[in-house]
C-alpha cells in the first residue's frame, strides 16, 4: 500500500533529489577548475613570465573550498565523501601552491632589476651569483607554467612544488645581504 508508505517514499525521493543536486554541483567544480587556467604578463621584455590576477583566483579557490567544506557536512554527501574530500584536498593544495609562488613571484620581481645589472650586483657577487640561480629556475617553472596553463595541473607539478620553497630561501638570504649592504652606505652617507 503506496498510501501508507508516503512518508518513507518521500524520504527515499528527497534524499535522492539532495544526492543528485550534490553530484552536479561536484560535477561542476571538477569542470571548473580542470578548465581554469592562470594569466601570465611578460616581465620586462626579458622573454620572462610572471602570474597574473592571482587575487580573483585565490578568492575563487578560497570561496570553493569553503562550498567543499560545507557539502562534507551534509547528510545525503555519503555515496560521493570521497571526490569531494579529494577535490577539496587538491584544491587545498593549489591554494598553498599559490600562495607560496605568489611570494617568490613578489620578492623576485622586487630583486630582480637590483641584482641583474648595476652597482649594487657588483658590490654583492654572491648574492649577485645567487640570484642568477633563482633567475634562471624562475624562468624555467614559468616556461613550463605558461605552456601547462591549468591552475590545478601547475601548481601539482612537482619540479614547482620543490623548486618553490629553495628559492624563496635564497631570494630571503639575497633580500637580507641588500638590507645589510644598504643600511651600511646610510651610515656612511648620515
Amino acid at each position: 500500500d503506496l498510501v501508507s508508505a508516503r512518508d518513507e517514499i518521500e524520504e527515499i525521493t528527497d534524499g535522492a533529489d539532495k544526492q543528485l543536486k550534490i553530484e552536479h554541483q561536484l560535477g561542476e567544480i571538477k569542470y571548473q577548475w580542470k578548465t581554469k587556467e592562470f594569466l601570465f604578463a611578460e616581465w620586462k621584455d626579458r622573454g620572462i613570465y610572471v602570474l597574473k590576477s592571482t587575487p580573483v583566483i585565490v578568492e575563487e579557490l578560497e570561496e570553493v573550498q569553503m562550498n567543499l567544506q560545507t557539502v562534507l557536512t551534509m547528510r545525503h554527501v555519503k555515496p560521493f565523501r570521497k571526490i569531494a574530500q579529494e577535490l577539496l584536498t587538491s584544491l587545498s593544495e593549489t591554494s598553498d601552491t599559490i600562495e607560496s609562488w605568489v611570494k617568490v613571484q613578489t620578492m623576485w620581481c622586487a630583486l630582480e632589476s637590483v641584482f641583474t645589472g648595476g652597482d649594487i650586483a657588483k658590490q654583492l657577487p654572491k648574492e649577485a651569483k645567487k640570484f642568477a640561480k633563482v633567475d634562471k629556475d624562475w624562468a624555467k617553472i614559468m616556461i613550463k607554467a605558461s605552456q601547462c596553463r591549468n591552475i590545478v595541473e601547475c601548481c601539482a607539478d612537482e619540479l614547482l612544488q620543490n623548486t618553490i620553497p629553495t628559492m624563496y630561501a635564497e631570494l630571503e638570504k639575497c633580500q637580507k645581504s641588500l638590507e645589510g649592504y644598504l643600511e651600511q652606505k646610510q651610515k656612511a652617507f648620515p
